[in-house]
């Protein structure tokens, strides 16, 4: 069967390859791929920075957005052929650490977690993937176009719940919220948002192309102006952070609300400085009871969360997200940039 691979630290080794079909084992989902979701991560794995392949093996099957159709389902497994589901990147690591062996690998505190299409498990761009049914969630049928947005949806669904637990310290009811970036996850986070009944404010540097018109159609406001005033305009409650630049999260995190909370969601490059009076950082946290966090990867209650988020969203609005739909056959082309692009997408059965 057809493979998207790689090998993890060499660049210009992305293919589509020829590989066994899954090898059946007891118990496990034996999954139709349909499609795969690119991010970041892949890319980053595409270019040799990041990524491990399964010991022994020289390449890496990429893909953790994932999206099958359930072909075969073990006897009282809750899934039956047809489901439509999608699989959980993080495994817990074999030791296990006090949060893995709670389900909470999410926030593993020792790093021998492993992850597919990422850390030492091969992914699931593949024709045919399989995976454990207690690492594997159902999705409504109604998604089946679009239920590959399920994994960065986890993403944003763990960080507000983090947010809301931090706001539990005391009485909390935040009002404005502001979504920094309106790449995938900052549209997922700003969809959340807006479910909550909170006002949603999204910023982002582009004045064109489809991520004004989507932020409008969630019923947010879409700026672009520097993130300094718009935050000490807005001085939201809540900051969902994610576009990883070093500037945007230091004047968002100096014009928050009293009481604001800073979830950090994207990751920044190293080797860039800015000048910061960090005198005056620390003064407005500890006055104000601010709290910054940072927030990566999702457990299993987090994908319920997703899935019960994506299943209230509208699908003609979820669909626009997704400006291209590359086929398998053609996948390297979904590694390049396009200026409009929001969400790219690799079709596995074409």
């Amino acid at each position: 069967m057809r493979a998207l691979t790689v090998e993890p630290g060499r660049t210009d080794s992305l293919q589509v390859s020829e590989v066994p079909e899954p090898e059946p084992r007891a118990g496990t989902l034996l999954v139709d791929g349909l499609a795969l979701g690119v991010c970041g991560t892949d890319k980053e794995i595409a270019r040799g920075e990041y990524g491990w392949a399964p010991p022994g093996h020289e390449r890496l099957v990429l893909g953790h957005e994932s999206l099958g159709r359930v072909r075969e389902a073990p006897a009282g497994s809750d899934f039956s052929p047809g489901d439509l589901v999608v699989g959980v990147v993080r495994r817990p690591d074999p030791v296990p650490c006090g949060a893995c062996e709670r389900g909470e690998f999410d926030m593993c505190r020792n790093g021998q977690y492993t992850e597919r299409g990422i850390k030492e498990i091969d992914g699931f761009g593949s024709e045919q993937w399989r995976v454990e049914p207690e690492y594997a969630v159902p999705l409504d049928p109604r998604l089946a176009e679009v239920g590959m947005l399920m994994e960065p949806t986890t993403v944003v669904a763990k960080a507000w719940e983090q947010i809301e637990r931090v706001g539990a310290r005391a009485w909390f009811e935040p009002r404005r919220a502001l979504v920094t970036g309106a790449g995938p996850i900052g549209l997922l986070a700003a969809l959340l948002g807006v479910q909550r009944g909170l006002d949603v404010h999204v910023l982002d540097q582009v004045t064109d192309g489809p991520k004004p018109d989507l932020v409008a159609s969630l019923g947010a406001t879409y700026h672009h102006e520097p993130a300094l005033q718009v935050a000490e305009r807005l001085a939201p409650d809540v900051v969902i952070e994610a576009t990883g630049v070093g500037q945007v999260v230091f004047d968002t995190m100096a014009h928050t609300a009293a009481y604001g909370v800073v979830c950090l969601t994207g990751v920044s490059a190293p080797g860039r400085s800015i000048g910061i009076d960090a005198g005056a950082v620390n003064r407005e946290l500890v006055l104000e009871n601010d709290v910054v966090l940072g927030s990566v990867n999702a457990n299993l209650r987090h994908y319920r969360q997703a899935a019960d988020a994506l299943a209230k969203a509208d699908l003609d609005w979820l669909g626009r997200m997704i400006t291209r739909r590359i086929p398998l056959s053609r996948a390297p082309e979904a590694f390049t940039t396009d200026g409009d692009d929001v969400k790219v997408v690799i079709a596995l059965d074409t």
